[in-house]
């Protein structure tokens, strides 16, 4: 019996291994996790607002229908810098107030297995903006959102994980209860990120 348990084992592995041997093509896997260690989000001045720029930190996770066109889902985190405005009610030099953003996206591949892919992307969210009373936000404030844009991915030869630079052009609705700082006429912004990505499912 011991003997047949270890024929099994042996056969087993003898058929697993080139399979595990295989080389996975670069490219877009079925699940693509998405780590933001840095970029920017910089808002234009609308109305009585100023403009100004916050640092950009998130993640996101993708699930890719094909290679060729998926949906993502991403969190993000907008945090304040201290910058000259002269909106600031304690001087002209005030760190501006944190955001969190969270968005559904469709994405759409240009190009399919091969290692660099550029992508279209767009869809809707949320900002919700923390208070911060240098600048007269009283309390925690959340807006509708809209993006659309694009970018690069790169993906390593072995297709397990690769880099990506990502730019959206961003929409905010308005909100007449909103403060003067931001939010009451319509906000435009731009954001940039790098990023790494890592295909948690080929």
């Amino acid at each position: 019996m011991t003997r047949w348990m270890g024929v099994l084992i042996t056969l087993f592995t003898l058929a697993a291994v080139p399979a595990l041997a295989q080389e996975t093509t670069p490219g877009p896997g079925t699940v693509e996790v998405t780590l933001i260690p840095g970029g920017g989000t910089f808002f234009t001045a609308q109305g009585n607002g100023p403009s100004f720029g916050n640092y950009e930190v998130g993640t996101g996770v993708a699930y890719n229908f094909s290679r060729w066109i998926g949906v993502e889902g991403e969190v993000g985190g907008t945090l304040g810098i201290s910058q000259d405005l002269s909106f600031a009610r304690s001087g002209s030099n005030a760190r501006t107030p944190d955001m969190l953003t969270y968005s559904g996206n469709v994405v759409v591949n240009a190009v399919s297995h091969h290692a660099v892919v550029p992508y279209v992307t767009g869809g809707i969210g949320g900002l919700t903006m923390y208070d911060r009373a240098e600048f007269g936000v009283a309390s925690t404030e959340t807006f509708l959102t809209g993006n659309v844009g694009g970018g690069l991915k790169w993906y390593a030869p072995n297709g397990r994980w690769g880099l990506r630079g990502d730019y959206r052009f961003l929409a905010v609705r308005s909100n007449d209860s909103a403060p003067a700082f931001f939010g009451q006429q319509t906000q435009y912004g731009h954001r940039v990120y790098g990023a790494v990505i890592i295909n948690a499912v080929q």
